[in-house]
């Protein structure tokens, strides 16, 4: 008998190893020093703004390597760090506070193969240098914001039921409501009950209602502002220009941020310590803002002005707040105009239909409120924040409003874009703070890059060495099939957009190429078994691969099991460690099998052999 390997599968394995090999070769080209300007709210980023940037860098004496506008963002290459943090420093004085100037590291690879994606692997903090914070939900603040929103809501809903009570008050974490009589307390309690799914009522004391949200609805309220915060972070990081962040959950209220190839940690932490909430307000068309403007504020409203600058007078009384906001998208009305269509949880509904019912045709403001770390600390160390009030948007309203509506009225696409990008990453419900920052710098990255890849060469060629000895013309098949491997692992890491090469990575690289070498020992020594059995040395091939094939699965599905185990429940190093197992597992199954038993057909099957060299 022969042993043939069909022409489908000849072609089938060149492909997979061509393509992962095309999206390896990134890989192969560096990284340049590069500052990335974003647009910081509503500014513009266009052509006009990279002409300005390559004015102020002439000007400054800066060579740049290339200047080009990209994703939204002007990004601009140079030769070394000193010129990069130099045109960091000048840039960031010319354009003000309306762009972010952030410093980060740019792949080098080629246009034509940045056009069809082929993009370098991404690397962990602990290989491309970078900042790590954790950071810590204020759970208690969550908590008690909760509280007083009930407080409001029952009073309200009391009010217009028409059920007359004493006082409602908040003591420790349950909402007390004292009434005058026994049936008002009852009618009071059914209302109530019926109304709160979600709140358990207990009558205590004399005439007073306790109420207190159940344990399910605690834990939805702190998992939602954990949630929230990730959002907001994201949204954050993104006008950092960085290109693979982790921000994922840690614990119940822990946040963690690893921003791997950011330079510019003083400007990553004022970004991430920036936060912002939103207010919807009425209009005040009773006062003269001329009169506001000469320091004479009417009682209960408030002077604001907009982003052209232009002064604005609005009822002092907050009709809803950002944190109600679930979701704000833009579009465009059945006029063909820009819109922004937002939605609200059912407290968050109530309040807007109550708030808007008398006030339709009335114009309705919504006020963005930033507070902006200053880097300086107060007393007790803790860091002091600068509220900036800003209209951002004036609608008016045509019916009563729910839990959905839209805002018209607005200029363009563009501003209800940015519109929508504020409603749904201003709703910040929890303060947040630094409890840890950990800086890894690029010159330590570059240290574990080349020790972690001493590991692998010497490890790739020990075992290519062992290989070749131990099996002959065999091992040199295995060590065409391990370089595949390795070929392979690469281009499937720079392919997948959420994998990322950690140190422990690299050990996962090292340890799949253990076991690739493992499965191709249990074959050739199964062919040698089956040749001292006396089999014909076609027979050997054939037997060898088909009876060891079983062994090998069962082992690398154990291990892919163990693998998928890590990477579900492991955070971190861990996570990058199991990946890169897990794509070698699946690599080194398709190489040792597959790859290397096409080789040994196209090489000895078609031949009727009378010794093998293994």
């Amino acid at each position: 008998m022969l042993n043939k390997t069909p022409l489908w599968k000849y072609m089938m394995v060149l492909i997979v190893v061509a393509v992962c090999t095309l999206y390896a070769s990134p890989n192969l080209y560096g990284e340049d020093y590069a500052v990335q300007i974003s647009a910081s709210r509503d500014a513009a980023v266009d052509t006009n703004l990279v002409d300005r940037v390559s004015e102020q860098l002439a000007q400054a004496g800066i060579d740049k390597k290339s200047i080009s506008l990209e994703n939204g963002q002007v990004l601009i290459r140079l030769k070394d760090d000193s010129s990069q943090r130099l045109a960091r420093e000048k840039l960031d004085v010319a354009l003000g506070k309306d762009y972010v100037v952030a410093m980060n590291l740019a792949p080098d690879t080629p246009e034509w193969l940045d056009s069809i994606g082929g993009t370098p692997m991404k690397l962990g903090l602990d290989l491309r240098g970078g900042v790590h914070f954790l950071m810590e939900v204020d759970m208690n603040s969550v908590i008690t914001k909760s509280l007083k929103d009930m407080e409001g809501d029952f009073k309200t809903s009391l009010r217009e039921e028409k059920i007359r009570y004493r006082r409602v008050t908040i003591v420790d974490e349950t909402v007390q409501i004292t009434f005058r009589d026994q049936d008002t307390l009852d009618s009071a309690e059914f209302f109530l009950k019926n109304r709160n799914q979600d709140i358990t009522l207990v009558e205590q004391g004399e005439l007073m209602l306790v109420a207190s949200m159940s344990q399910q609805k605690l834990a939805e309220i702190r998992d939602y502002a954990v949630k929230q915060n990730i959002t907001i972070m994201r949204n954050r990081v993104n006008q950092l220009g960085v290109a693979e962040p982790l921000i994922q959950r840690q614990g119940a209220d822990r946040i963690v941020v690893q921003l791997p190839g950011i330079q510019d940690t003083a400007r990553a932490k004022e970004i991430l310590n920036t936060t912002a909430t939103l207010e919807f307000k009425m209009v005040d068309l009773e006062h003269d803002v001329r009169d506001a403007l000469t320091g004479r504020v009417p009682p209960g409203s408030e002077l604001i002005y907009d982003r052209q600058g232009v002064p604005q007078l609005l009822v002092d009384k907050v009709m809803l707040e950002g944190s109600h906001i679930i979701d704000a998208n833009s579009g465009v009305d059945e006029y063909g105009m820009p819109k922004v269509s937002i939605s609200l949880d059912s407290a968050g509904g109530s309040k807007m239909s109550l708030a808007t019912k008398n006030n339709i045709g009335k114009p309705m403001a919504t006020v963005f409120i930033e507070n902006e770390a200053t880097g300086e600390r107060d007393a007790n160390g803790k860091l002091v924040f600068k509220e900036n009030r800003e209209l951002v948007n004036q609608a008016t309203i045509r019916a009563q409003l729910g839990n959905r509506f839209e805002i018209t009225g607005l200029d363009s696409p563009k501003e209800a874009r940015d519109l929508a990008l504020l409603l749904r990453a201003g709703a910040l419900i929890a303060p947040i703070a630094i409890v840890e920052e950990r800086t890894v710098g690029p010159s330590l990255g570059k240290e574990n890059i080349d020790l972690g890849m001493q590991a692998i060469i010497w490890g790739f060629a020990l075992v290519l060495i062992f290989m070749l000895i131990y099996y002959k013309a065999f091992g040199v098949v295995a060590n065409v099939a391990l370089t595949a491997n390795l070929v392979m692992i690469v281009g499937v890491m720079s392919m997948i957009p959420g994998a990322t090469l950690t140190l422990p990575g690299m050990a996962g690289i090292v340890l799949t190429v253990g076991m690739a070498v493992d499965a191709n020992v249990l074959i050739f020594e199964r062919i040698r078994e089956e040749l001292r059995d006396s089999r014909s040395p076609q027979q050997a091939i054939h037997h060898g691969y088909d009876s060891a094939f079983s062994t090998i699965l069962d082992a690398n599905i154990t291990t892919f099991i163990a693998a998928l185990i890590l990477f579900a429940v492991g955070t971190g190093p861990i996570k990058g460690f199991s990946i890169t197992l897990m794509i070698g597992i699946v690599t080194s199954m398709f190489t040792a099998i597959v790859l290397t038993r096409a080789i040994v057909n196209g090489v000895w099957g078609g031949k009727r052999l009378q010794k093998l060299w293994i």
